[in-house]
């Protein structure tokens, strides 16, 4: 009887013990919800911070590269990553870009020659040979283009435009026809090589060797002994009688025939892309050839030497209907303002005519 009295007394206390200890429970409970609060708060302000400083470093960036530094009313940063192809494998002998094309060393030696076998990320904000603006507008040319793109590109080097705008188009189930001119002999002959290189067919491509404009005729053009070495090299359009003597006694020339743009396009009822990089010879050719861009070219993507002449095609271009879409202004030297320009300019415009 006295055990059972003494344990009678000691309920009260137990059931205060109980309460006590039920209490700790939820206090630490509440203690622990607190903590993985403050650590899921911790976490974002880390995350918050990390995007923050991802963010000052991108704006730093931009701020520090002039291929930031451009007009759009399109997004060309989400067109070239969604055109991007992933995991792609390098290729032995030959640089690989962001869109599986193939390049070989060799048509850029001194600027390609340590690269071969690597596989290039996504020109943001440029690479090698462009930047935002001219990728972002090239391919924005395949996105609006419908079962077929035809591209032409004047002054095509070694099918540069040709092979990317080319790969993206086919990868995107266009069928397609690459057109280049060029006057360069040997460049020329890159680009036949890097066109077939990229698994392009003969009947899918037509190439010219002359000098583009926008009327018949004739024109010298520098010759080089080795092709890649030089680039960027410019034609004599209207040379006087003493410099086709020089050029003639010289040999450091070519007479090269001036293919007519109606000409080169005569076989094709639309071209989608028409680019153009024929060293300050842009704007004498889209001006003498309004009616015909109007008619058959649905996408123009150029490049400027000068303020000049991005006066000119602005004004040729807005008061003929074509909207500008994307542009990049030619990148002077203060230092030297009648020199030429240290990067070309870019202009992309669209034919609401062909394109609503």
């Amino acid at each position: 009887m006295t055990i059972l009295r003494n344990f009678a007394l000691l309920l009260p206390k137990l059931r205060r013990l109980r309460e006590a200890r039920d209490a700790l429970l939820l206090e630490r409970d509440a203690l622990l919800l607190d903590r993985h609060a403050l650590l899921q708060e911790r976490d974002t302000i880390g995350r918050e911070s990390a995007a923050r400083e991802a963010e000052l470093a991108l704006w730093r960036n931009r701020a520090a590269s002039r291929f930031f530094h451009y007009n759009a009313c399109f997004d060309p940063e989400e067109v070239i990553r969604r055109h991007a192809v992933p995991d792609l494998a390098p290729r032995p002998g030959y640089l690989t870009n962001f869109l599986g094309v193939i390049i070989d060393p060799k048509f850029f030696p001194t600027i390609l020659g340590d690269r071969a076998g690597l596989v290039e990320s996504m020109p943001i904000p440029a690479n090698w040979h462009a930047d935002i603006a001219e990728w972002g507008a090239a391919l924005r040319a395949v996105d609006l283009a419908r079962h077929r793109f035809t591209i032409v590109e004047l002054g095509c080097g070694w099918g540069c435009w040709l092979n990317n705008a080319g790969v993206a188009a086919r990868r995107a189930g266009l069928s397609v026809h690459l057109i280049g001119v060029e006057g360069d002999r040997g460049h020329l002959g890159f680009a036949e090589e890097a066109i077939a290189t990229n698994g392009f067919r003969a009947s899918e491509y037509t190439l010219h060797h002359g000098i583009a404009s926008a009327t018949p005729g004739t024109a010298l053009f520098p010759s080089q002994d080795q092709a890649g070495l030089h680039w960027g090299l410019e034609p004599v359009f209207h040379a006087t009688e003493a410099q086709w003597e020089a050029a003639k006694r010289s040999g450091e020339y070519e007479i090269l025939p001036m293919l007519h743009l109606a000409d080169v396009v005569a076989q094709h009822s639309r071209v989608d892309l028409l680019h153009v990089d024929i060293q300050g010879g842009e704007v004498d050719l889209v001006e003498g050839s309004l009616p015909l861009l109007r008619e058959k070219v649905a996408y123009l993507l150029t490049g400027t030497h000068s303020r000049v002449i991005e006066g000119r095609l602005c004004t040729a271009l807005h008061q003929s209907g074509w909207t500008l879409e994307i542009e990049r202004p030619a990148i002077l030297d203060p230092n030297n303002l009648t020199g030429p320009v240290v990067v070309d300019g870019v202009q992309a415009w669209r034919n609401p005519t062909l394109l609503s």
